[in-house]
């Protein structure tokens, strides 16, 4: 296991919604958040990679062993600035084992068509428990905080899926639920063949409805806390909603031109909400 480390992290976030949502926190808040997403991005490389299923595991297996030396008080050299975040900002080891427990989910084989309970704990793992350590370096209460990163969590991961089917697919994998995929009369659990469908929309418009769901718990999570806790989440939430509106209204039928949202949009949002 090799470690970026903040230094690396902005580089690697830039022009992204995220780097646009954490430059506006002040510093040692934005230092924090940069190596949870070094740590994020890292593990989730080994999960993506191409390398054998047993090798994957192992470099995650290893990253275990790093985070239970982190807590032990004696990290690797490469992880003494996450350690620091983590003193800092009371991180907790399980949220940490919990992104690499999601990591696992797609390094021990290809996820394809799981039911929704195996989906939403897949969410759980890869979104919301990114979304608890967060909150805290947010400042956010615990309970609400906790809420939070259960529902924008889920929201914006379901969001990345019907972002990402076709590159999904590309690579063998296939998140979409077999509930809604059966719904639609959708037998087939093969990417490719589940993407070429005539029922595909019904499938991705009720993920969307579900995304929205949440997104609309979060709102109400989000306006009965303090504004400058919750300024980040708010540039996240509202960039990938356009996103997800974006994509509800191109429609799911190929070709399906990729929603991003401009740069210049990406920095009115965070005007909007950092300082007006």
């Amino acid at each position: 296991m090799s470690g970026t480390g903040a230094a690396g992290a902005p580089s690697r976030a830039s022009g992204s919604s995220f780097y646009t949502a954490m430059r506006i926190l002040p510093r040692a808040q934005r230092e924090a958040m940069f190596e949870i997403y070094s740590f994020c991005r890292l593990v989730d490389d080994i999960a993506d990679s191409s390398a054998p299923y047993a090798e994957r595991r192992l470099g995650l297996a290893q990253w275990r062993k790093d985070i239970d030396a982190l807590y032990a008080g004696h990290p690797p050299a490469e992880l003494r600035a996450l350690a620091q975040a983590a003193c800092d900002f009371s991180l907790r080891k399980e949220d940490f084992l919990a992104v690499i427990d999601g990591m696992e989910m797609d390094a021990a084989k290809d996820i394809r068509a799981p039911d929704w309970a195996t989906l939403d704990l897949y969410c759980d793992r890869v979104a919301s428990a990114v979304g608890r350590l967060s909150v805290r370096v947010f400042g956010m209460a615990e309970q609400d905080g906790i809420a939070l990163a259960h529902g924008l969590g889920r929201a914006l991961q379901l969001t990345n899926i019907l972002r990402d089917i076709d590159e999904d697919a590309g690579i063998g994998r296939l998140y979409l639920p077999q509930e809604e995929l059966r719904k639609a009369g959708i037998v087939s659990a093969d990417p490719q063949a589940v993407l070429s469908s005539a029922a595909l929309g019904q499938v991705c418009d009720a993920v969307a409805a579900r995304a929205l769901n949440h997104f609309q718990e979060a709102d109400t999570i989000m306006a009965r806390n303090p504004r400058r806790a919750v300024k980040a989440p708010r540039i996240m939430e509202e960039v990938y909603r356009i996103m997800l509106q974006g994509m509800m209204a191109r429609g799911w039928a190929p070709p399906r031109t990729r929603v991003s949202v401009s740069g210049l949009r990406l920095s009115w949002i965070a005007v909007q909400y950092a300082i007006i």
